[in-house]
């Protein structure tokens, strides 16, 4: 008897993996084997709803994966060391999860001898490439399939097509699409489709409950969130976790981020990520307190293509490592606590306390007094410092006159 191929659907439980797990079983006749790798953004009963449903769809078996801190310990630790936002704005919160859920469903088709790796991305985003590579690079030669990029299929299709299947869901949450993880929820919809339209309020994850103002602490240790207002965190994650609470209710870390796609275009996407805008902001004031000017020009340019090798499927390159090893050197003195003032729709950095503050008392302070120079230093210093110009200007004369 001839047994039935066996394809690893990485599996949301959303419309698209919806679609792809009945797809599969039914119409191509593979045993499904359905896996939901968790980067952070399931709590228990969300996996166990996730299980039941993809074995309602014909899954032959449902695994779940944690990658949670393996999450953290690999990648959102260098994006917090290295302040990365992209386009100045957005956190990484999608792309780079990607990565490791792709790497830990290609691992487990590996395991389970699979015939075929099949994700739900669509022919227009990222999405489709992260899995791609990732599968390539580490399960060559097992058969990649996807079925609503290779059908181009509209939402309003696969929904249709479900229906007819007698399959029962919450088609209203259909109308977006929401990814959610430990550092940050991406939010796409019809506005985030056209160049000038926000999010509603009701498609935020989140709803803004909080009012007023609130002081919270955040205390690094080498760079890693190890407490909030005086708490110790063994795991950073969970310190990630409370932050993400303290700071959501307020609509803090929303936003809309335009930029390039690796396949060319031009795209939105809404995000909502108050821990990473937070944790980030404080990071980066506590940077400026404990390192000197070449070590933050230095990171700032490195981490620019560290944020763009994790975006655009390229995690796996050994510079990546490269450039973590410099990253994570450069937090040796990174330790202390900033104070933030939460409040609604915005968040202010107070200031900070340090060991390592190199604005330390001792040596002066700026425009008001100094303990390590004279004033006939700075005349001195002055005058060798301004030579290579002023020789430039007695040969060729001030090119600015009229």
């Amino acid at each position: 008897m001839h047994e039935k191929k066996r394809a690893v659907l990485a599996f949301s439980g959303g419309l698209d993996t919806s679609y792809c797990a009945l797809h599969l079983s039914e119409d191509l006749g593979y045993e499904v084997h359905t896996v939901t790798v968790n980067t952070g953004g399931f709590d228990a009963h969300a996996l166990e709803e996730i299980g039941d449903h993809a074995r309602r769809l014909g899954a032959s078996e449902h695994v779940t994966l944690d990658r949670t801190e393996e999450f953290y310990q690999r990648c959102v630790r260098f994006l917090i060391f290295g302040n990365v936002l992209r386009g100045n704005a957005y956190p990484l919160s999608v792309s780079a999860e990607r990565i490791f859920q792709a790497e830990a469903i290609a691992h487990y088709a590996k395991q389970i001898g699979a015939d075929a790796i099949v994700h739900g991305s669509t022919g227009a985003g990222n999405d489709q490439v992260r899995f791609d590579t990732v599968f390539h690079i580490l399960a060559p030669g097992v058969e990649v399939i996807t079925p609503i990029r290779d059908q181009t299929l509209s939402r309003d299709e696969e929904i249709t097509w479900l229906k007819s299947h007698g399959v029962a869901m919450d088609w209203s949450k259909a109308a977006y699409s929401i990814n959610r993880g430990l550092w940050g929820t991406s939010v796409g919809g019809r506005e985030t489709l056209t160049s000038s339209e926000p999010l509603p309020e009701d498609a935020w994850p989140t709803s803004v409950t909080k009012s007023g103002s609130e002081e919270i602490t955040l205390g690094f240790e080498c760079g890693e969130l190890k407490e909030v207002n005086g708490t110790r965190y063994e795991s950073s994650v969970a310190a990630i976790r409370t932050v993400e609470t303290l700071a959501a209710p307020y609509g803090v870390g929303r936003g809309i981020h335009v930029g390039d796609t690796i396949i060319g275009l031009k795209g939105r996407v809404g995000f909502e990520a108050a821990a990473p805008h937070v944790i980030i902001a404080a990071h980066r004031l506590l940077e400026k307190h404990t390192l000197t000017r070449q070590q933050q020009l230095l990171k700032e340019q490195l981490a620019i293509t560290y944020g763009s090798l994790v975006h655009e499927a390229q995690f796996l390159e050994p510079a990546a490592r490269d450039i973590e090893a410099l990253l994570k050197r450069s937090q040796e003195t990174a330790n202390g606590t900033v104070r933030v003032l939460l409040a609604p729709q915005r968040f202010d950095l107070l200031g900070v306390r340090s060991p390592n503050d190199l604005m330390a008392g001792r040596f002066g302070a700026y425009g008001e007094s100094n303990a390590l120079w004279s004033g006939d230093d700075v005349r001195g210093f002055s005058r060798i410092y301004s030579n290579q110009l002023m020789m430039y200007f007695s040969v060729n004369g001030d090119q600015n006159e009229d």
